[in-house]
């Protein structure tokens, strides 16, 4: 099995709807989609070229994505211990405004194929994927692994 893992420092930007200008012309209704392609594909593009291991996927492949997000000031504590997290601070991103899981992925994958490290996201077989907040010293962003998953006939019965 070959794997490819990298991290991505940047906001994550969902794939939402898109809006209509005139002349056929659609627009992302969100500004975070555009730079966030970006750096995944510029990250997947750098671990790739560093990867001996990784060959542009053209067959089944699984992913794992931990999507990191920065944490509200209204998770801390005030005062002298402002540096602490509130004890009912959440450790998952449910808000609306970091975007849907699917609509986070979906950018991510049309990234990662512009990049060449997967010839199309429908060899995306397996998936999971995850919404937490950074640590205070984490830089909001993702880490992403790649993995070739086999064919379940080449798998030994027991």
């Amino acid at each position: 099995m070959s794997r490819l893992t990298f991290n991505v420092n940047g906001t994550p930007g969902a794939q939402g709807s898109k809006r209509h200008v005139g002349n056929g012309i659609l627009l992302e209704s969100s500004k975070k989609v555009k730079p966030w392609r970006a750096d995944v594909k510029a990250a997947a593009e750098a671990a790739h070229l560093a990867s001996d291991e990784w060959d542009r996927a053209t067959g089944a492949i699984g992913v794992q994505i931990t999507f990191r997000f920065a944490r509200p000031k209204s998770h801390y504590r005030t005062g002298r211990n402002a540096h602490l997290l509130r004890d009912d601070a959440p450790m998952y991103v449910t808000s609306r405004g970091a975007g849907d899981g699917d609509k986070l992925q979906r950018s991510t994958f049309d990234a990662l194929t512009a990049a060449g490290v997967i010839a199309d996201d429908s060899l995306i077989v397996a998936i999971h994927a995850f919404k937490v907040y950074a640590a205070r010293d984490e830089i909001p962003g993702a880490t992403i692994d790649l993995y070739t998953v086999r064919n379940i006939a080449d798998r030994q019965v027991a």
